[in-house]
Formats: structure tokens, C-alpha cells, sequence
């Protein structure tokens, strides 16, 4: 007996049987959808707080008995917030003081890093394991202690009170040192051939390699200190030195609050936080995804 060859039918060669890979690619774009569709709802979710907030900015009447509506927008809540406090004032206040705590910290922090991430010294990884250590201390622990130092420095319902806490940062510290361990050494070891010190190193060399987690880091320090309530609260006295988030507390009465009127507040403190991180948001997202390349 002889085997019969089978017989191959043109259709066959021009209609494969689906793949293993091609049930795999059909899995992955399910997959791809689930998880898209997850964060189209986290972020829908996010963003409701927000537009509640906007929509009551606008609303005549002050009371959260009912939801916002689009029919009766008003602007007036705008000129109830600057007429019921020195709000320019206020909010010079807050940019002056976030603007300076961010920039000293930046510096502080890019200084304490590159020590850390390049010079050898006795103690530093001890020293350095110390200053994390400060990150698990809460802020209200400190609160006696630093008040007790302000007043002995006769700094009480002061700018330099409000600010002097503030100027040093552990986490900037950490952020900026780890992103610096990852520039290579042999760029600075070429510099300091050329005659460079390490100032000149840092400048040319270190930070525009590591801008993004610069950018990052000046972003998450602008909003500490703009959203800081609890320590301008136990320092300062007067009005006049009250930050936005003070005089936003100062709206809500006794018995009763105008809510429409500390959510144009609220809407008006939220804009400067959206500008810098939209001016810093092609560096935020790349420092994102670099994270843990060499």
C-alpha cells in the first residue's frame, strides 16, 4: 500500500487557522481596554470634587443643602471674597512665601544631595539614614518645640517665623541624591580633568542631567508650602500675615458659612498650583517614566 499524500486546497494557504499570538494580541487589547476604562472612571471620579467646587464658586445662593446648577451663574462671590478681607494681600502672602520656600529648599536640597551622592566622608550614610529619619516625624510633634525657638528668636508674627521652619527639606535631600547617583561618573571625573571644580561640576554638568527630578521636586515643594495651614496658624497673629489658606479658614462663621463665597477662594488658590505644574509638566512626566533607568 502507498500513502496518500492529503490534498492541499488553495483556500487553506489563503486562510490560516488563527495563531497562539494573534489570541494573545486579542487578550493584551482586551486588557488594554479594561484598564483604560479603570482610569476613565478614577479619573471621573477625581475630577467630580473639582467641578463641584467651580460650579458653587458660581451659585447665588451659599448653602450645600442642593447641587450646583448651570441655570443662575453669578461672578458677584468673586467681589464678596476681596471685600471681605485683604485678599490681594493675602494672596501676596502666599506666592511670596511659597516662591521663597520653594527656591531656598530647591537650593538646599540640590547642595545636601550632591554632598551625599559624591563626596566620601566618615559618618555620611549614618548621617544620611538621620535625615530620612526626620521624614517619620509628624508635624504636630514639632509644632511646641519650634514655637518655643521662634519666640526665643523674637521671630513670632513673622514672615521670617512663617518661612525659617521650612528652608531645608529631607525628602528633597532624598529625591535629588537618588536621581544624581544615576549620572554617570566619568563625565565628572572628564570635568575635573578640565580644571572644573565641584560648584562648576554641579552647574554644567549634574543638574541639566537631572532637571526633571529638579522640576518634580520644585512642584511637590510649591504645593507643601502653598497648602500649608497648621504652622502659618501657630505662628502668625495678625491679618496681614495671613496666608490663603488662613483667610479661606477665616470665611467659615460660627452659624453660618457662605460656602459660594470660600469656594471662589478655593477656585482662585487652585490656580496658581495648575500654572507651575503645567509649566512643569513635560519634566514631571518624563522624571516618571526615567524612573529606575540608568
Amino acid at each position: 500500500m502507498t500513502a496518500t499524500t492529503p490534498r492541499v486546497r488553495p483556500h487553506d494557504l489563503l486562510e490560516p487557522e488563527p495563531s497562539a499570538s494573534h489570541s494573545a494580541r486579542r487578550r493584551s487589547g482586551a486588557a488594554r481596554i479594561g484598564v483604560s476604562a479603570v482610569l476613565v472612571v478614577g479619573a471621573l471620579c477625581m475630577l467630580f470634587p473639582f467641578a463641584w467646587m467651580v460650579l458653587t464658586a458660581f451659585q447665588p445662593d451659599g448653602s450645600l443643602g442642593s447641587a450646583p446648577s448651570l441655570r443662575h451663574l453669578t461672578g458677584g462671590n468673586f467681589g464678596t471674597l476681596t471685600s471681605a478681607m485683604p485678599f490681594w494681600r493675602i494672596l501676596g502672602n502666599s506666592l511670596w512665601i511659597s516662591v521663597v520656600s520653594t527656591a531656598v529648599q530647591l537650593a538646599t536640597s540640590t547642595l545636601a544631595g550632591y554632598a551625599f551622592a559624591r563626596f566620601h566622608f566618615r559618618g555620611r550614610d549614618a548621617l544620611f539614614m538621620i535625615y530620612l529619619a526626620t521624614m517619620m516625624i509628624p508635624q504636630q510633634v514639632l509644632l511646641v518645640p519650634l514655637f518655643v525657638e521662634m519666640k526665643q528668636l523674637g521671630l513670632i508674627d513673622t514672615y521670617a517665623g512663617i518661612l525659617l521652619p521650612g528652608l531645608a527639606s529631607a525628602f528633597g535631600t532624598f529625591l535629588i541624591r537618588q536621581a544624581m547617583l544615576s549620572v554617570p561618573r566619568e563625565l565628572e571625573e572628564a570635568a575635573l580633568v578640565d580644571g572644573a571644580g565641584h560648584l562648576r561640576i554641579l552647574w554644567t554638568v549634574v543638574l541639566p542631567l537631572v532637571r526633571p527630578t529638579l522640576a518634580t521636586f520644585t512642584v511637590f515643594g510649591f504645593m507643601a508650602s502653598w497648602n500649608n495651614f497648621l504652622w502659618p496658624l501657630v505662628v502668625t497673629r495678625s491679618p496681614e500675615l495671613y496666608t490663603l489658606p488662613l483667610g479661606l479658614s477665616a470665611l467659615q462663621g460660627q452659624f453660618t458659612t457662605h460656602w459660594n463665597v470660600v469656594m471662589a477662594g478655593s477656585v482662585v488658590s487652585v490656580i496658581p498650583m495648575l500654572l507651575i505644574y503645567l509649566v512643569a509638566q513635560k519634566h514631571v512626566v518624563r522624571s516618571i517614566a526615567t524612573t529606575g533607568l540608568k
